[in-house]
């Protein structure tokens, strides 16, 4: 069995909160914007680093605290600006008018002197990785594995979803409507 690797502890999440908040000081200086404080989570898993979200017009950015554990000083060095730049982007340009690694976001990267890349590649041997189950799905040309939130989906009727090589509508075994 694998060793899981153990999450940062609270002086590591004190550090990365100095982090945070001096490189909004720099995105202020940069951008010529007021920036406010933002809650600083430690809640994510999985295989991202860090996410910046807006949810019910809340904002925070949220840290995967494992592989912080894992690769503290290079996500102290290039996750930090990252979220930090999504923030400054989002305050400058609004959200819903932006792609999340266009060059709105690019720009502020670079003028923090960072290669504006959108993911790490991380070794993910002792994290804790969500597995999302598969659903198998057929068309007329071969069989497909639709993630449990599209599946989801087709099931509540909400989305159809078809083959880009046959062009047929992909469908569930299990489906009434497709057994007859």
């Amino acid at each position: 069995m694998k060793r899981l690797i153990e999450p940062i502890g609270p002086e590591q999440e004190r550090l990365v909160r100095e982090e945070t908040e001096r490189w909004i000081r720099r995105a202020e200086e940069i951008c010529r914007i007021d920036l406010s404080p933002i809650p600083v989570l430690f809640d994510l898993r999985g295989r991202a680093a860090g996410m910046y979200r807006v949810r019910g017009g809340r904002r925070t950015i949220r840290y995967n605290p494992h592989l912080f554990a894992k690769y503290f000083r290079e996500n102290l060095a290039t996750t930090v600006p990252h979220e930090v730049a999504h923030y400054a982007a989002d305050l400058l340009h609004g959200w819903r008018n932006i792609r999340p690694h266009g060059p709105e976001w690019q720009s502020i990267m670079r003028a923090f002197g960072i290669d504006p890349r959108a993911t790490g590649q991380y070794d993910l041997t002792g994290i804790p990785v969500r597995r999302q189950r598969r659903f198998t799905y057929h068309c007329g040309c071969r069989t497909h594995l639709l993630s449990t939130c599209r599946h989801n989906r087709v099931m509540r009727g909400e989305a159809v979803y078809f083959c880009n090589r046959c062009g047929e509508q992909l469908n569930f075994p299990g489906d009434p409507a497709i057994d007859g």
